[in-house]
């Protein structure tokens, strides 16, 4: 059984006209691109945040002990960079862009 089956369900309503104004005029300036572009910072912490906890675990931590779940977070973050590192370098990239692909089927044929 669910441990909230027990318990009946409930509605959060705004306590007053003034908090509810607040959030609608938040909902609308999360559409401005000056919204956006603050965000976009976020969405880069969030995202590595994710791949913290996804790919190394590192919602929970083994030890017990702030040094040592200190550690184990700043290890993590140095392994998550490396990742990252890496996955950066094996990224293939083109310092130069190649011939167009007529261009190069022209030069393969010669002259006709």
């Amino acid at each position: 059984m669910h441990p909230q089956a027990d318990r009946p369900r409930t509605v959060t309503l705004q306590p007053t006209q003034d908090l509810h104004e607040i959030q609608l005029g938040n909902w609308a300036d999360q559409h401005t691109q000056a919204w956006k572009d603050r965000y976009a910072a976020r969405a880069g912490v969030e995202a590595l945040n994710s791949q913290a906890v996804r790919a190394f675990g590192l919602r929970r931590t083994r030890y017990r002990g702030l040094s040592k779940t200190r550690l184990h977070t700043q290890l993590t973050a140095a392994a998550c960079n490396l990742v990252r590192i890496a996955d950066w370098i094996r990224t293939p990239t083109r310092t130069q862009p190649g011939p167009p692909g007529l261009h190069t089927l022209c030069l393969t044929l010669g002259p006709t």
